[in-house]
């Protein structure tokens, strides 16, 4: 517990050190903009994606810096995606990790820009050399073809225009899944490859990081889909009950709220499996596997 407490610690640091490293510095003429974004990228949240990154790498038996700049690209287009996720075109949520929204304390336009100059500043991110760990240009190219597929229409966007076509409507629990693997699931699983990516990790290797990483991104959303009814807006710092407003149909109200708990039990239990082929060096990921099941916001 101790040891993967710490290597946490060590991963967050990493991450955020680096983030403030690559934001760019005010002075320029467009401040707000760099206020925008520097108010929602270090606006903390859980890393999920870039530790994912880091500890694929480390399992893969490569140092973690290796697939640094790989893991500040993935956070920084997770948080331009929670800007444009909470304008009001789309989910239009006045609160993000306990506290106002982008666009509520910058505007609607700067908010909107904030997001897009991070998704740009991620595939800019990834070709730096700043993190003084020398990596292989292909295996940077391959790991920007991951995340561009992951982040796009394929991917997370596809995603969220398949939950914008959704609201009011009761899906499928098979159209669900799509969604969800595609809005969540994509990111997390370009999280886990780019890690092992930079590791020069072998293709059973990646297979076991994917399937892993389908594993989990279905479990956080149910978790999420759980908590949003289960557990309030001060506990989780964004609004509760959205998904109930608008219609949607989640994992609670398709299958129930027990069905949904032993699902996330199946999930995680099928993701552990798949980290046997890191032998020992998996203890960090079992023991984040357990924690983002029974997370608590």
């Amino acid at each position: 517990m101790l040891n993967f407490e710490k290597q946490q610690q060590e991963y967050l640091s990493m991450i955020e050190n680096s983030l403030h490293l690559y934001l760019p510095e005010e002075g320029q003429g467009q401040d707000i903009l760099f206020q925008a974004m520097a108010y929602s990228l270090e606006n903390g949240g859980k890393r999920i994606r870039p530790i994912l990154t880091l500890a694929f790498c480390e399992a893969c038996g490569e140092d973690p810096r290796a697939a640094l700049p790989f893991a500040c690209a993935v956070e920084m287009i997770h948080t331009y995606s929670l800007i444009h996720d909470d304008l009001p075109c789309m989910d239009d949520d006045d609160m993000r990790r306990g506290r106002p929204s982008c666009h509520i304390k910058f505007g609607e336009a700067n908010a909107l820009l904030a997001g897009d100059a991070l998704l740009t500043l991620a595939f800019e991110t990834m070709l730096d050399q700043r993190s003084g760990y020398p990596i292989d240009p292909r295996r940077t190219v391959e790991a920007a073809a991951l995340l561009a597929h992951a982040a796009g229409g394929q991917g997370m966007i596809g995603g969220q225009v398949i939950d914008l076509d959704s609201e009011g409507k009761q899906i499928p629990l098979d159209r669900l899944k799509v969604m969800d693997s595609l809005k969540t699931g994509a990111l997390i699983d370009a999280a886990a490859q780019m890690g092992c990516v930079a590791a020069g990790a072998e293709e059973e290797i990646r297979k076991a990081a994917s399937l892993y990483s389908s594993c989990i991104g279905l479990a956080f959303q149910i978790v999420d889909d759980i908590l949003d009814i289960t557990s309030s807006s001060e506990v989780l710092g964004k609004p509760v009950g959205s998904d109930q407003e608008k219609a949607k149909s989640t994992y609670v109200s398709l299958l129930g709220l027990d069905p949904s708990r032993r699902l996330v039990t199946e999930l995680t239990a099928t993701a552990r499996e798949t980290l046997s082929v890191f032998g020992d060096r998996a203890s960090f990921l079992l023991e984040l596997t357990e924690r983002l099941a029974t997370r608590e916001k």
